[in-house]
């Protein structure tokens, strides 16, 4: 499995609804949303560690990515100043954020400890 692109409708499809203010993910499974942008070089340097960690943890969590300059209402919802940023949601908790890239074994970390505890 790779990561999987979402627009604003397959967000509020998969993900949440962003109409309401009250958070609450749709999904089966955690899962890391990575908020980048395609001429944003960290967002270009952890794609691979992300397609590499949707691999490793495939049928256990997903991995999203959001495209800011096109799906920019997505980004207003999430305050998203920087890229890229990475959202963890795990399952019946709510979601952490965090800007800036992470090593692989970095984000093996978080989704070990944090998204499958």
């Amino acid at each position: 499995m790779s990561a999987i692109h979402l627009t604003k409708e397959e967000f509020v499809n998969k993900v949440a609804r962003i109409d309401v203010p009250e958070w609450k993910y749709l999904g089966d499974k955690s899962a890391i949303i990575d908020f980048y942008a395609t001429w944003c070089g960290p967002c270009k340097a952890l794609s691979p560690i992300l397609e590499k960690v949707a691999e490793k943890y495939e049928g256990k969590i997903y991995v999203y990515k959001v495209d800011v300059d096109k799906e920019s209402e997505l980004s207003q919802v999430f305050n998203i100043r920087s890229v890229p940023t990475l959202l963890f949601v795990p399952l019946g908790e709510m979601p952490q954020m965090h800007s800036g890239m992470l090593p692989q074994a970095e984000l093996e970390r978080v989704v070990d400890t944090f998204l499958l505890k």
